[in-house]
This record gives C-alpha cells, sequence and structure tokens, in this order.
C-alpha cells in the first residue's frame, strides 16, 4: 500500500499551534508526543519542520508503527515509537525519563490505513470480515459485539456512539437475524441496515450504515473511555508553555476535549474573592475560539477532513501540588 495518499488533516494549522513552543529556546531539544501515530503524516511533518524537537510516537497498532517506522527512519534517534494506548502516556514518559514535554497532538478516529486495508472491517463501502480492532491482538471483535450483546445495550451504543436516529429499529433486525446465523462480514450488516431504515431516512446524510459503523467502532476499541483519560493526563505532561492540539472528529469526542480544556482555562476560586490566589488560576489559556474547522479547499481536496475540529490550549501554570 502507498504511504503517500494519506493527506494529514490540518497539518499547517497543527503545525502553527505548537510552533511557539517548539521553536522556543529553552529547552534546547523540545519534546513532542504524537498521540496517535497512524501512517506517521503528522509526526513527519513535526520533525522536518522543527529540526531540534525530539518526537515520541504512540499507536495501539503494530502495522501503522511498522509502515511509520519505515518512514520516519531518516530521522534516527530524533524519533521514539511506541506500541501503546495513549492514554498510556504517562506509563511511557515515565519509562522514557521525559518528566515534561513540550507539545502533544491527537488526531482522533480511525487512520486512513485502518479504512483504506479492506480486509480490517473497519469500512462498510467494502466486504470484509467485521473486526475493527484498531490493536488486533487483543479484545473483542464488532462481530462479538453484535451476536453477543443484549439488546438494550447494543441500542445504548449506537444512540450515544453513533447518534443514530433509528437505533431500536436496527437493532430489532440484528437480533432476529442472529438468531439466525450469527454475524461475520461487513456486508451483510449494511444490508440489513439498509432495509431496515425509512425511505426517508435513507436520502440524507451519505451511507446509511456509517453511524452504526461508528458506534462499533468506538465500542470494540473503547475510544471515549480511553480519550477520557487521555486528555488530561496529556495536559498533565506539559511543561509551563507547552501546547496541545487535538483533531476529533465527531461531536462525542470534540465535547469532551472542550470540558478538558474549559476547565483548565476557568479560575476554580470561590465566588466573590477580592484577588484569585494563584492556586485558583486557571491551567491553560485556550489557543482556538471554540472549534477551528478545515477549510473548503482542504475539504475538497481530502474528503476525511470534512468532520474534523481542532481546539489547542497552552499550559500556563503548574497545578498546585
Amino acid at each position: 500500500m502507498s504511504q503517500t495518499r494519506h493527506v494529514p488533516v490540518m497539518l499547517q494549522r497543527c503545525l502553527d499551534l505548537l510552533a511557539p513552543a517548539l521553536e522556543a529556546s529553552e529547552p534546547q531539544h523540545p519534546v513532542v508526543v504524537d498521540c496517535t501515530l497512524g501512517l506517521g503524516g503528522h509526526s513527519e511533518a513535526l520533525l522536518s519542520t522543527f529540526p531540534s524537537a525530539r518526537l515520541i510516537a504512540l499507536d495501539r497498532d503494530k502495522e501503522a508503527l511498522r509502515l511509520s517506522g519505515e518512514r520516519l527512519a531518516p530521522y534516527g534517534d530524533r524519533a521514539t515509537l511506541v506500541h501503546a494506548v495513549y492514554d498510556e502516556l504517562p506509563e511511557v514518559l515515565a519509562r522514557l525519563g521525559v518528566p515534561k514535554v513540550q507539545g502533544v497532538l491527537f488526531d482522533l478516529g480511525v487512520s486512513s490505513m485502518q479504512l483504506d486495508e479492506a480486509d480490517r472491517g473497519f469500512a462498510y463501502a467494502q466486504d470484509a470480515p467485521l473486526d475493527m480492532r484498531m490493536d488486533q491482538t487483543t479484545g473483542v471483535s464488532a462481530a462479538e459485539v453484535l451476536n453477543t450483546y443484549p439488546p438494550g445495550e447494543l441500542v445504548r451504543i449506537l444512540r450515544a456512539y453513533g447518534e443514530e436516529k433509528q437505533a431500536k429499529r436496527i437493532v430489532s433486525a440484528i437480533v432476529r437475524e442472529r438468531e439466525k446465523e450469527p454475524f461475520s462480514n461487513s456486508a451483510r450488516l449494511v444490508e440489513l441496515i439498509r432495509d431496515a431504515l425509512p425511505q426517508a431516512a435513507k436520502r440524507t446524510g451519505g451511507n446509511p450504515a456509517k453511524r452504526t459503523f461508528q458506534a462499533l467502532r468506538i465500542e470494540v476499541n473503547g475510544e471515549l473511555a480511553v480519550l477520557e483519560r487521555a486528555i488530561p493526563a496529556a495536559v498533565r505532561s506539559l511543561a509551563v508553555g507547552g501546547r496541545i492540539a487535538v483533531l476529533s472528529y465527531h461531536s462525542l469526542e470534540d465535547r469532551l476535549v472542550k470540558q478538558v480544556f474549559a476547565a483548565g482555562a476557568a479560575t476554580t476560586a470561590p465566588p466573590g474573592l477580592p484577588v484569585v490566589p494563584e492556586r485558583y488560576q486557571p491551567r491553560l489559556k485556550l489557543l482556538t475560539r471554540g472549534a477551528e474547522l478545515p477549510t473548503e479547499e482542504e475539504v475538497a481536496e481530502n474528503r476525511r477532513a470534512a468532520p474534523a475540529r481542532l481546539r489547542g490550549a497552552e499550559r500556563i501554570r503548574e497545578d498546585e501540588r
């Protein structure tokens, strides 16, 4: 598979957001963490744009690590690639003896490689085994979720993670079909969803299976639970003056990021104090007004950028001990 076709989303804007922290004179060799290495597009740009920076990059997908390892080989020991899920960032930094970092980047969602490799089962456009695990060495597959979860739990997942209004209809059809024969491949699920939806629901919003596939992927990989731990951990790992940029692709992820950043940027003082003591002062300064969106030109060039939302923040104070 070619590595050139992957276009990193909102790349220049991410670099601009992180630049002040990675170009500062102290420390001499700033550390930047790419928490979602994927095919290494953002990582390669970070290494080439900031020649004094050291990169630590995480991915739970061993195939992504292998391919990115080849891509980043020219940068030698400036790049350290680690097989880990991004909520393991504190342990990874402790193991590498890195107390604080100057930059953190998250590009959430599925990497292009996982979508493009048919046999991974992420894409609804082609028939494949219903797997969807980002780390294929561990955890339950999408097929197991479909075949074993109680109906009420499936409805909850489709509503919460896929924002699927027709969740009950789809789950009724799934439960009926799985009793005849367990699910194993994506094409059967796509067909079932098409048949289950009323005509009006099929006319809007692209492939009718899109929301269900998103919901299954988030459940299989525990993405929101991981993110809930990962964003606060990443903020805590930043040195004062360090910056974090997060690209998310649906409202649930974006809401989580927004909440963590907003809490960090708020004062925690009891109301009515004439002067706010240092320990109650905000820890973060927001760098984006709300969430920034990709430009129309970028979406025209790279349709995967369309749902992207970018938020950035800068660490302005240490936590009080």
